[in-house]
């Protein structure tokens, strides 16, 4: 079976979002519908796909992560990866560090809370 992950996320901010997922991580933006009523955004990176769909603002101050999930972005250079959000200025908020299953990880926050886990290939 062959398989591909596409999630679903609910900012209060699509430009905000479009700007951290093309700049800092590297997407394309391949549909973009910020201008009619059910504003909606598709983005890619290699196989990933992040649709974006516009919600109003929540309070993420209750748990951590903030939106109660933690996305992994697998990447086959993790330190190219972590250059690029340093190069765009964007706040980490757990630096590279070995894990004790063995692969090194970095953690960031997108704009509207989603908490992302950039990690390096298990193989």
């Amino acid at each position: 079976m062959v398989a591909d992950l596409r999630i679903e996320i609910f900012p209060d901010d699509l430009d905000r979002a479009v700007d951290f997922y093309v700049r800092v991580l590297g997407f394309s933006l391949v549909r973009d519908e910020r201008h009619v009523e059910w504003a909606y955004v598709a983005l890619e990176l290699g196989r990933v796909r992040v649709g974006a769909a516009w919600r109003a603002a929540v309070d993420p101050a209750p748990r951590r992560p903030p939106v109660g999930v933690e996305l992994v972005l697998e990447t086959d250079d993790l330190d190219a990866a972590r250059r690029r959000v340093a190069d765009e200025g964007w706040p980490v908020d757990d630096d590279v560090q070995a894990q004790p299953w063995g692969l090194r990880d970095f953690r960031v926050l997108d704009p509207s809370g989603y908490y992302w886990r950039l990690t390096e290939h298990p193989y």
